[in-house]
């Protein structure tokens, strides 16, 4: 992901990345912050991750070590602290390209979900993100999925064809013969 060179407002090492989501939060920052994890900055690797801001409010998440975005960049951020945050600001059109790429975005509240697990960091980041970033694919893609019966029914049928078949090879179809699935539990 290329992004402009900006400001660099803020440069800590910190127990909790938390600290630097509810930084860009408070100032309102436009821009992104590069975050790199104990292990880069323990062990002396190169881990680099991204996660941009617009007015303070997380829009994209990109971890370079696995070459993964969004939601799964933050799966992959998720480890015990130290890091080493920096925070820079840019011109407010300068992330517009960034930001227009759907496979990096995250739900504005996802990064505190994920990074910080603080309830009230969440709470304060979804009072102000705009009504407009409610972009939560991956919970909207799981209720799909959920209301799809035909795909419920075809992965019972083949969780019930599994069993049976782990039954016969085990020797325990004679326990099993006659009785409904709900009478062998």
């Amino acid at each position: 992901m290329r992004l402009p060179e900006g400001d660099l407002v803020r440069s800590r090492v910190v127990a909790d990345p938390g600290v630097a989501l509810s930084t860009a939060l408070d100032r309102r920052l436009t821009g992104y912050a590069v975050l790199r994890p104990q292990d880069a900055l323990l062990l002396g690797g190169d881990r680099r991750a991204v996660l941009t801001f617009d007015d303070g409010i997380p829009v994209l998440a990109y971890d370079g070590a696995s070459d993964r975005g969004g939601v799964e960049a933050l799966g992959d951020l998720a480890v015990p602290g130290p890091y080493r945050v920096e925070l820079y600001e840019v011109p407010s059109d300068a992330l517009a390209t960034a930001h227009d790429t759907p496979e990096l975005r995250v739900p504005p509240d996802r990064p505190a979900e994920e990074l910080a697990a603080d309830p009230q960091l969440v709470e304060r980041t979804r009072a102000l993100a705009p009504a407009d970033r409610d972009d939560d694919t991956d919970r909207t893609a799981v209720e799909a999925f959920l209301a799809d019966e035909e795909k419920i029914d075809a992965i019972r049928e083949e969780a019930r064809e599994e069993a049976e078949r782990r039954a016969a090879e085990w020797g325990f179809t004679e326990q099993l013969e006659g009785k409904t699935v709900s009478e062998r539990r």
